[in-house]
C-alpha cells in the first residue's frame, strides 16, 4: 500500500509538507503542490479517511447541503455546487452532497455523527430552518445565500440590490423609459428566495426614481412556459424597448422568441440579464449580463470554511464575515439606444 512516505519521496519533500500539500493544512507553494499531487497521482495513492479520522478526528470532507427545486432552474444550481466541490477537492477535501428534501433533520444528522468537518448551505432561506441547528453544531458553517439572520456563521452571497440598480441605470443612461423585468417563479419568493425581491425591489425603486415605466413579473424555469410567457409580455407591451431578466430558463429561451418574432438585439429590443460568464457560455447567449458569479461564492465559502476547520482560534475568537459581491456588468451587445419605433409585436401575427 502507497504511503504518505512514498510520496514524499517521490516529490522530493518531507513526510510533513507532502501530508500538508495534501490536506491543504498549511500554505504550501504551488509548484510543490502540484509535484506532490503529480507523484500521488503516479503512485495511485488514496488516503485512508477511517484511518485519519480516529487519528485527527477529522474526516476531511465537507457537507454541502443543497436541493434541486422544480421551480429553479437546475444548469445555476450546479455551477454553485461546482464551486465548493472543485474549491474542496483542491484543498483535499471530499465533498458529501446532501440533498434531502428536510434540510434540518439531515444537517442534524451529518453534524451529531460527525460524519464532516464542516458545513455549507445553499437554497438558503430568508428564514432558514437550517440555521439556529448549524449554528449549534459543533462544525462550523458557511452559506452561499443572504438569511435574514447571519448570526453565527459566515455568509456569501451576490448584491441583488446593486445589480438590480445596475440595470437600470445602464438602460436610463441609453434613454429607455419602457422597461420589462422578468423574476424568477413566485414560488421561489414564496419559499423564502430573498435574492427574488432583492433584485426586483431594487429594480422597481431606481425605476421609479429614473422616471422609468416597468412592468415587472415572475417567469418560470422550464420551456415551453417560459417562452411562451415571453411571447405574451412582449405582445402585451409592445412599446417596451428594454428587457431585464432576473431568470435563467427566460434568458435560456429568449433567443428562439426573439428568432421566432424577428426581432435583433439591440435593434429592436436591448436586454440585460442576470447570470454567470460559463452560464452564457454553455447556452451560447449573445446578452449583456450582469455576472453573477455563483462559482466564486462557492469558492470563497469554502475557503473561509476550511480556515475555520484547521485554524483553532478562527473557531470562535474572529468575528463571522459578511460578504456582498459588486456586481460587474459584461457587454454583449445587446444594448443600446432604444429604437425610435419599437417593433415588439411578433411579425408572424400571434404568439408562436
Amino acid at each position: 500500500m502507497v504511503t504518505i512516505g512514498d510520496i514524499a519521496r517521490a516529490a522530493g519533500v518531507s513526510r510533513s509538507t507532502a501530508s500538508y500539500a495534501l490536506s491543504g493544512k498549511r500554505s504550501i507553494s504551488a509548484e510543490v503542490r502540484q509535484r506532490v499531487a503529480e507523484a500521488a497521482r503516479e503512485l495511485g495513492y488514496t488516503p485512508n479517511a477511517g484511518a485519519r479520522a480516529l487519528a485527527t478526528s477529522e474526516t476531511m470532507v465537507i457537507g454541502l447541503l443543497a436541493q434541486f427545486h422544480e421551480d429553479e432552474f437546475a444548469p445555476a444550481m450546479l455551477q454553485y455546487m461546482l464551486g465548493v466541490s472543485d474549491t474542496a477537492r483542491e484543498l483535499g477535501y471530499d465533498t458529501l452532497l446532501v440533498t434531502e428534501a428536510d434540510g434540518a433533520r439531515a444537517l442534524r444528522r451529518i453534524t451529531s455523527s460527525r460524519m464532516v468537518d464542516g458545513v455549507v448551505l445553499l437554497n438558503v432561506a430568508q428564514d432558514d430552518a437550517r440555521l439556529p441547528l448549524l449554528r449549534s453544531a459543533p462544525q462550523p458553517g458557511a452559506l452561499v445565500g443572504l438569511p435574514g439572520d447571519c448570526s453565527g456563521v459566515d455568509v456569501f452571497d451576490f448584491d441583488f440590490e446593486a445589480a438590480g440598480r445596475l440595470m437600470v441605470d445602464h438602460m436610463h443612461r441609453l434613454q429607455h423609459r419602457k422597461l420589462i423585468l422578468v423574476s424568477q417563479p413566485e414560488h421561489v419568493v414564496q419559499r423564502g428566495g430573498a435574492y427574488v425581491w432583492r433584485l426586483q425591489n431594487a429594480v422597481v425603486e431606481q425605476a421609479r426614481a429614473r422616471g422609468i415605466e416597468l412592468h415587472a413579473v415572475f417567469g418560470e424555469s422550464r420551456q415551453p412556459e417560459v417562452g411562451r410567457t415571453l411571447h405574451a409580455l412582449l405582445d402585451a407591451h409592445p412599446t417596451a424597448t428594454g428587457l431585464l431578466l432576473n431568470n435563467e430558463a427566460a434568458a435560456a429561451a429568449l433567443p428562439s422568441v426573439l428568432h421566432a418574432r424577428g426581432l435583433e438585439t439591440p435593434r429592436d429590443l436591448s436586454v440585460i440579464g442576470r447570470y454567470s460568464d460559463e452560464f452564457a457560455r454553455t447556452f451560447s447567449l449573445p446578452f449583456t449580463s450582469i455576472e453573477s458569479a455563483p462559482d466564486l461564492l462557492g469558492e470563497m465559502a469554502v475557503r473561509q470554511l476550511v480556515r475555520r476547520i484547521v485554524t483553532p482560534q478562527a473557531r470562535g475568537d474572529e468575528p463571522h464575515v459578511l460578504r456582498l459581491l459588486t456586481p460587474e456588468l459584461v457587454d454583449r451587445g445587446s444594448t443600446g439606444l432604444p429604437p425610435a419605433t419599437p417593433s415588439n409585436t411578433c411579425v408572424q401575427g400571434g404568439i408562436q
